[in-house]
């Protein structure tokens, strides 16, 4: 079992280096379908890209599967890749189907779950 300090795989600035970064959204959702360790809370996520004030994160949920409520500092991106998915923000419910998006203001409190097997693309701007 991982460490709390012990990372599952490298961090995305060694990963995905470089002044221009392309991304297989279905092969690396593929892949993190395929990683050995169990999924934390129906879901498995990945970080693509932390830089500056930008961070990007992969999540391959199985149906059922949630981000519990919880908030960011920054503008957040919330876009369906794959699935449906049923955001919860600001007391409202939102339903998104592949290709949809939300978009909230910074300490939004929001939540998110999977009502089938999805992959989220998450966008987060700090500042």
């Amino acid at each position: 079992m991982n460490q709390p300090d012990e990372r599952l795989r490298p961090h995305p600035s060694t990963r995905f280096a470089g002044p221009v970064v392309s991304l297989d959204l279905p092969g690396l959702a593929r892949a993190l379908r395929s990683e050995p360790h169990p999924a934390k809370d129906g879901h498995r996520q990945a970080g693509l890209v932390h830089r500056g004030p930008l961070r990007l994160l992969l999540f391959a949920f199985d149906a059922g599967g949630r981000l519990p409520e919880h908030r960011a500092p920054g503008q957040v991106v919330i876009h369906c890749l794959r699935g449906e998915l049923a955001v919860e923000a600001s007391a409202e419910r939102h339903r998104l189907g592949s290709g949809e998006a939300v978009v909230l203001e910074p300490d939004v409190p929001h939540s998110v779950e999977a009502v089938a097997d999805s992959e989220m693309l998450l966008t987060v701007c700090l500042g």
